[in-house]
């Protein structure tokens, strides 16, 4: 299977809840799914987002 793959990056200042419910949106209305997410030692989140490439247009990530 194909996918594409967005890589988000979240600051420092964005809580685990609030991080939940934006990738939950994103999952819901979008069709991405959380492929990976990296830790580091500021705080920051590395979100790599994914879905499966298809013909019909699907709607772009909202930032």
């Amino acid at each position: 299977m194909d996918y594409e793959y967005v890589p988000l990056r979240l600051p420092s200042n964005v809580d685990r809840l609030t991080a939940t419910a934006q990738l939950t949106i994103q999952a819901e209305y979008a069709g991405w799914e959380l492929a990976r997410v990296r830790l580091y030692a500021d705080g920051t989140r590395q979100v790599m987002l994914r879905r499966r490439v298809s013909a019909q247009p699907q709607p772009g990530l909202s930032y």
